[in-house]
């Protein structure tokens, strides 16, 4: 198995590496690619130092599979050279995301669309996999009317330079910015670019993916998304109206039986989902699980997952696994 990790030096790429060690994937030649200022450089990947390559020579190895996470222009530029030659392109930009031929997976969810013919499959945004993989099993019990959900996205979503901006504001240095704004001590409710409708790309990417990812193109949902001074993975607040009624017995136990799901929701002893907790685990975590008062039919939630991780690497490397585990390679 031959495996080429795109944008290898950047947080998710490795990230990437990290998950697929630690998950033990078949990798029996690894091709770490990024930029021409990055090759040559070193990663670590089972105890040994790999060189790092660049694009035209990861095509010249053919890899079975190719972990896409180096931005949207990279992925629909490289991303049908692999995909011809008979590489699964596996993209964790939003490039082919939206493309009606193009699977979009979260494999607990929706892994059953991916067929041997699939060359690019799209990872979703980190913010709409920890939202799906909570919804997915009671939007078949009691089928979603509508979602309002507003974020609490970790600054490692927009990526390094971000975290540096977050530390150097927290010990009083001057440096380069990526926000419009000090992040440290702040809340800034502008995730990616603004739209003409007045949303951010963010917002829009939770309406359509997670439309897509559950088909129901008709599903009502209105998003916030804001950026916090946090480094260890995305929170949301999510209100969800169901057609059917439910029991909140209910709920809780088809959270539990979801894979990937953990429920933590006990505020009597002060036992509820944050980021700390999140960091550097795969799960899904979901709590502060209360009916809408204000509204029948209608249920309030807390989620909390690594965006690194479930959000990002984890996802890609699962729905790996699912091609191998599944022989459509």
């Amino acid at each position: 198995m031959k495996v080429a990790v795109v944008g290898a030096t950047g947080l998710v790429g490795r990230t990437m590496l990290k998950v697929l060690e630690e998950r033990s994937f078949p990798v029996d030649k690894l091709f770490p690619v990024a930029s021409a200022r990055s090759a040559g450089k070193q990663v670590r990947f089972r105890n040994r130092e790999v060189t790092v390559m660049r694009m035209e020579e990861a095509l010249e190895r053919k890899p079975d599979i190719a972990l896409f996470s180096a931005g949207g222009s990279v992925s629909r530029e490289y991303a049908p050279r692999f995909a011809e030659q008979g590489t699964v392109v596996i993209d964790n930009s939003s490039a082919w995301r939206m493309e009606p031929d193009i699977p979009l997976v979260v494999p607990e969810v929706n892994g059953e669309v991916l067929t041997r013919e699939h060359r690019i499959i799209a990872n979703p945004n980190c913010s709409t996999i920890q939202m799906v993989m909570a919804l997915a099993p009671l939007h078949r019990a009691y089928r979603i009317k509508r979602i309002i959900v507003s974020t609490y996205q970790s600054v490692t979503g927009t990526g390094k330079a971000a975290v540096d901006q977050l530390e150097n504001e927290r010990k009083g240095i001057e440096g380069p910015r990526v926000y419009p704004h000090p992040i440290d001590k702040n809340c800034i409710p502008h995730c990616d670019v603004f739209l003409e409708n007045g949303y951010t790309r963010e917002e829009m990417k939770l309406v359509d993916e997670t439309r897509k990812i559950l088909g129901d193109k008709k599903m009502k949902i209105s998003a916030t998304a804001v950026r916090v001074p946090v480094t260890g993975g995305h929170s949301e607040s999510v209100n969800v109206q169901f057609v059917k009624g439910f029991e909140l017995e209910d709920i809780y136990d088809l959270l539990n039986a979801f894979p990937g799901v953990v429920v933590v929701d006990d505020p009597a002893h002060n036992k509820y989902p944050m980021p700390v907790m999140a960091h550097g685990y795969d799960e899904v975590f979901v709590g502060r699980i209360r009916r809408d008062l204000s509204r029948k039919k209608a249920l309030n939630m807390w989620i909390v997952a690594d965006n690194l991780r479930k959000g990002a690497a984890t996802n890609a490397v699962q729905i790996a696994e699912y091609l191998v585990t599944h022989e459509l390679l």
